[in-house]
């Protein structure tokens, strides 16, 4: 509510009101006005900015980032997208800006902040991600009148292009590294081998369960990934890394196999521990007891079947490389591994395989060449 008062020769008002963000009461007061009839208008205009919030002028980029996350991220995205906008937030954007006003964000300030994130050594598709963030945040203050522009329009991302070369088991490694996975460990014997002949990433195998397996036309239906830092068990079950990582893929029939026997073993746990047996989770590849596979307990074993196997250090990640590779050895099509994987886009896959799959053209026409070389010879001896 605006109050006026005259001051010599000019009118001014002064409107109270409650920041939406502080819950804090505050006041914006302006004078000079000729006439009261112009101080109330010119209050009523005031009134009805603060009313949208534009006129919030001094509200902090930290505490509109926590509003922007709470109430237009949350929900609205998956979880995985949510952490990582929480996390560059907090790891990068605050760190950095600290209690700076909203308004007061600049476009070269900005640009400088990026300098210096490509400064301390990160990627340059790691400062993009951060980017990202920070500009989807900027583009709702706009949309919400709390800004004019957005400072991160124009933006230059700097960084070094780090490709590393992808890790995999080499298809002659795989038989002793299955040998050793099930003398390790039937239970983790089944769920790497599914891996392999999948492609899933450890979240979406952990999080099978029995009707996303179809034996008779052998198909799984990957749509959920598991969360293994899950605080509850109502969180327990996520969606997706990405929208395209739901997907229907088909397994062999040695795979599909290998799934209907360990059905009949799971069946077995059951009936012998009863009540014991985690049944609501239905799950495929889990422990003996039913209850899902812990996060540790795969790392470990991966680590010490590797090493029983004589193979150097892998992440359980490389399974999923190891997958890819063997769908261009038996010479798979680019875009048949990319929607077998469940990448967005061809782009991804052939960045991350296109000299994999160069390479093996290579060996190919190599192979081409020394078998051309030996028809020639053969030719001249005639």
């Amino acid at each position: 509510m605006a109050s006026f008062r005259k001051k010599g020769s000019t009118w001014f008002y002064r409107i109270r009101y409650k920041d939406p963000f502080t819950q804090e009461y505050r006041e914006k007061a302006k004078g000079g006005f000729k006439t009261k009839k112009e101080a109330q208008l010119a209050a009523a205009e005031d009134e009805k900015k603060l009313l949208e919030g534009y006129e919030q002028t001094d509200i902090s980029l930290k505490n509109f980032l926590y509003t922007w996350l709470s109430e237009y991220k949350k929900g609205s995205v998956r979880k995985n997208t949510f952490n990582l906008h929480k996390r560059n937030v907090e790891k990068h954007i605050v760190p950095y800006f600290r209690n700076i006003l909203l308004k007061d964000v600049k476009p070269i300030m900005y640009q400088t902040f990026l300098n210096e994130l490509a400064s301390k050594g990160y990627s340059k598709r790691t400062v993009e991600i951060v980017h990202g963030t920070m500009h989807s945040a900027l583009e709702k203050a706009v949309t919400l009148n709390k800004i004019e522009k957005n400072p991160c329009v124009g933006a230059t991302i700097k960084g070094q292009s780090k490709k590393k070369d992808i890790q995999f088991i080499e298809s002659k490694d795989i038989p002793a590294f299955l040998q050793e996975a099930y003398k390790y460990g039937y239970i983790y014997w089944i769920f790497f081998k599914v891996l392999i002949e999948t492609g899933m990433r450890k979240g979406e195998a952990a999080a099978l369960q029995w009707t996303d397996i179809n034996l008779k036309e052998r198909t799984i239906n990957i749509n959920k990934s598991l969360d293994f830092q899950a605080k509850s068990e109502d969180e327990l079950f996520g969606d997706t890394k990405t929208y395209n990582s739901k997907r229907i893929i088909t397994i062999s029939q040695s795979l599909a196999n290998d799934l209907h026997f360990h059905k009949k073993y799971q069946n077995q746990n059951k009936l012998a521990l009863n009540e014991l047996y985690r049944h609501d989770l239905n799950l495929v590849l889990c422990r003996n007891d039913g209850n899902y596979m812990p996060k540790s307990s795969l790392f470990n074993a991966f680590e010490r079947i590797l090493k029983r196997a004589g193979l150097p250090k892998l992440p359980i990640h490389s399974l999923r490389h190891t997958h890819a590779v063997l769908l261009l050895e038996s010479g798979a099509s680019l875009k048949y591994v990319q929607e077998r994987l469940g990448h967005g886009s061809m782009q991804i896959t052939a960045d991350v395989y296109s000299h994999i799959s160069k390479k093996m053209e290579q060996d190919s026409l190599q192979k081409f060449e020394n078998h051309m070389e030996s028809l020639y010879e053969n030719l001249a001896k005639e």
